[in-house]
């Protein structure tokens, strides 16, 4: 994703071309501009530029934007599990192919102009475009593109080595072509995610170590190149004027900015004071309560500092309390159930966010994808396979989450968490929750990244005091050590988003397949290891239609939800946005969010709005 993507409302487009059929192919070879995870590509091979664009915008001007991390960053190369990569760094690179903000999933060419492939998706050849260059001038080639898969599966994050795990082979035909094999045929989406994938200069690592994290720039053939670092405290990057792909029709009308600035900073409450001071431009904030009461400023009554509230339906994922199940406390599922009457959503949205938020109760939030009620028709008949192995009320109880009064007298779900955790073998003596053979007393620790979640977190600590719980909080200023022991799930209970997507596939195996449960750095924080999950996983992935894929994402988020490895957060069905009136953006919004990517620098408001403040203008 590039850098930030602000979600607001439809755009409604028009145009569709199925892919061409080649004629020596005899109706087994497609050959396209574009390939859609179900149906055709939304725009034709002829289109100009994407909806939500705006082909005139100007180019020029700078964008300063903030990043919030204590220990600031310590490499430039964010495809390792070592170090504390610097934001943005995706600005650099190019990958073959990239979606629209406007459809599920369907991928249109970036360095590959054409892709080809036969109908039963068993292998997909990149036609390279022939300008497509490096930023020092030699040409991007299908050898790269065979290099850098090899790098990012052998040397990279295990992250890519489950997603990319069905390809069997990857060739370089020629210079322009190169040919993804696929293990099997079930697998529909990973033709299109092969393309997803960033493409590194094989002529610039060969000389260097892949693995060792590092602040000396990267080669790339992206729009932006890093221009200046300061280690840990800001990085900048500016477009390359004579940037390859700056006329592709995706690319029309975005990365308008001749620079981009992202300085760091420790703590979020400097950062909120350095905005309104004017240190940098926009902020997309995260808090209620600093949206309601943090801005009482001038600059934002007289309209020199806009806020705005973009609506969006792009699917919330789930953001929640995660269980570490590799823990003994929280083996057991009723022990894990029981712990979520502790939270009091009601009672923490009213008096710590406004009443803000609505509840998360899906791993598919906000989407079509998200189960309800009792699963029925399609869901069910993918369900009904493993009903022997799968707790009963899933097939007769809709999943509905614990609700109090929001008055903060929680006795009644306090009641019912003590007697699930009294069937679970626990009991409480003396005051505290032990377990009834071993004697051992209930006691474990919130691990937080963020102090903005204290208060949130420090209620429902009171919540499992009186459950007779020993429950204790720890904010990690320290980032690499909090990501360090993320990494090695050294931790009982944290928080975390886990963010999804319209289309879901090969990455669920790195949330929730038993083989990632085991690996280090994957994002099986919870340690799921279900063999139905698995099952539903991999259904999920093999998926020949978008109503299979419904259904099969409903059958695997409804057995989730009942595992209660969470104890979910809240959604906001919008993005918060402070900004300094110097910038303009298109008038219209597609379904997955407007982008920074498609502003632009307006010098007419940008010298108003320095005139009105006194100050010189920004260049």
């Amino acid at each position: 994703m590039r850098l930030l993507r602000l979600i607001i409302t439809t755009a409604l487009l028009t145009g569709m071309m199925a892919p061409a059929m080649t004629a020596a192919s005899s109706g087994k070879v497609n050959v396209s501009h574009a390939i859609a995870m179900h149906g055709t590509p939304k725009y034709p091979a002829n289109f100009q530029s994407v909806g939500y664009a705006n082909p005139a915008a100007p180019k020029g001007g700078r964008l300063r934007m903030a990043a919030v991390n204590p220990g600031g960053f310590d490499s430039l190369n964010k495809w390792i599990p070592k170090g504390v990569p610097a934001a943005g760094l995706n600005y650099v690179y190019d990958t073959l192919v990239e979606g629209t903000l406007d459809e599920a999933f369907s991928e249109y060419g970036i360095l590959a102009g054409k892709i080809e492939w036969p109908d039963d998706r068993s292998w997909v050849i990149f036609h390279l475009r022939d300008n497509a260059r490096w930023h020092d001038g030699k040409p991007v080639t299908a050898a790269d593109v065979a290099y850098t898969f090899t790098l990012l599966t052998t040397k990279a994050a295990p992250f890519w080595k489950f997603y990319y795990r069905d390809v069997k082979k990857v060739e370089a035909l020629d210079s322009r072509r190169v040919k993804f094999s696929f293990a099997n045929t079930t697998n529909r989406e990973l033709m299109l995610i092969v393309g997803q994938m960033p493409v590194m200069p094989k002529h610039w690592w060969e000389k260097r170590d892949f693995t060792a994290a590092t602040l000396e720039p990267p080669l790339g053939s992206g729009p932006y190149r890093v221009k200046s670092v300061q280690a840990g405290r800001s990085i900048v990057y500016e477009r390359v004027k004579d940037y390859w792909g700056k006329d592709l029709p995706l690319n029309k009308g975005r990365y308008n900015f001749d620079e981009i600035e992202i300085d760091y900073y420790r703590d979020d409450t400097v950062a909120l004071e350095a905005l309104k001071a004017g240190e940098y431009d926009v902020r997309v904030e995260s808090s209620a309560k600093n949206w309601a009461n943090a801005y009482n400023v001038p600059a934002v009554q007289q309209k020199q500092l806009r806020r705005e509230v973009f609506a969006n339906k792009r699917p919330s994922g789930m953001q929640a309390f995660v269980f570490n199940t590799r823990r003994e406390v929280f083996a057991d599922r009723k022990v894990r159930q029981a712990l979520n009457y502790a939270f009091d959503f009601e009672w923490t949205n009213r008096n710590l966010t406004y009443n803000a938020y609505t509840r998360t109760d899906s791993y598919f939030e906000n989407s079509e994808l998200a189960s309800s009620g009792l699963p029925a028709g399609a869901e069910l008949a993918v369900l009904e396979p493993f009903r022997k192995q799968l707790p009963p009320e899933v097939f007769s109880k809709p999943f509905v989450l614990p609700k109090t009064d929001g008055s903060g007298n929680a006795r009644a779900n306090l009641k019912e968490a003590t007697r699930l955790l009294a069937e679970a073998g626990w009991v409480v003596k003396g005051g505290k929750l032990v377990n009834a053979k071993t004697g051992k007393p209930m006691s474990f620790e919130i691990l937080l990244d963020n102090p903005l979640f204290e208060p949130h977190t420090q209620a429902m600590v009171q919540n499992l005091k009186r459950l007779g719980i020993d429950a204790r909080v720890r904010t990690l200023p320290d980032t690499q050590q909090y990501t360090n022991r993320l990494r090695s799930f050294d931790f009982d209970m944290i928080i975390e988003p886990m963010g999804q997507s319209m289309s879901p596939g090969n990455e669920q195996r790195d949330y929730w397949s038993s083989h990632a449960a085991q690996t280090n750095d994957s994002r099986n924080y919870i340690g799921v290891r279900d063999p139905v999950v698995d099952r539903l996983v991999e259904l999920v992935i093999s998926a020949n239609t978008r109503e299979e894929l419904v259904a099969r994402t409903r059958a695997l988020d409804r057995v989730l939800l009942w595992g209660w490895y969470v104890i979910p957060h809240w959604h906001f069905r919008g993005d918060r946005v402070a900004f300094w009136d110097r910038f303009g953006y298109p008038s219209v919004i597609p379904d997955n969010g407007t982008s920074l990517d498609y502003w632009w620098f307006d010098a007419g408001r940008s010298a108003a709005l320095d005139a009105r403040r006194g100050q010189r203008t920004q260049r």
